[in-house]
């Protein structure tokens, strides 16, 4: 599975976004380019489980040194390599061992049901409280000094989306 020829972004307002953990999974897999092929990274040894399908916008770079990270709210989990044009509707705000590692929250543009959602307000509170106790839950048990700082509504998306295409390409 070679990325390289993937665009970040195919349209405004949308992102293709690479699974590598389907919801409700307590493997973590990672993409590893080298080989081209989703590899078992850990397994999660909390009770928590990922609360939508995650993964990454290719040929990105976050601050962290990875792909800037991304979750899509699906009725139902894909798989790990599904790729999926999603509308981003708000960031995750969060520090992870003193870098910044932002996660952009979506939607998917192939459910119909999900067509009117366009920004973060459109999502409950609790839902989001729960994806950000899920990352607090897991960094902590793995020993990782993790910062939550909230999330930011639609428009916080664009500019971080546009600095980790271009960190990718400099």
């Amino acid at each position: 599975m070679d990325l390289r020829a993937l665009i970040p972004s195919p349209s405004p307002g949308l992102v293709n976004l690479i699974v590598e953990i389907p919801a409700g999974s307590s493997n973590k897999y990672e993409y590893f380019a080298e080989a081209g092929v989703m590899a078992l990274d850990r397994v999660l040894h909390s009770s928590v489980r990922y609360p939508f399908d995650y993964g990454f916008i290719p040929n990105t770079l976050a601050e962290d040194g990875s792909p800037l990270d991304a979750m899509v709210i699906m009725a139902e989990p894909t798989f790990a390599g599904c790729l999926i044009q999603a509308r981003p509707i708000g960031v995750l705000d969060m520090t992870d061992m003193g870098h910044y590692d932002g996660k952009i929250l979506c939607v998917p543009v192939a459910d119909p049901r999900q067509q009117a959602i366009q920004s973060i307000v459109q999502i409950a509170p609790s839902q989001l409280e729960d994806v950000a106790e899920f990352f607090r839950t897991y960094k902590n048990m793995e020993g990782r000094v993790t910062e939550i700082g909230g999330w930011r509504d639609v428009d916080a998306v664009q500019p971080l989306l546009e600095t980790c295409v271009q960190a990718a390409s400099a």
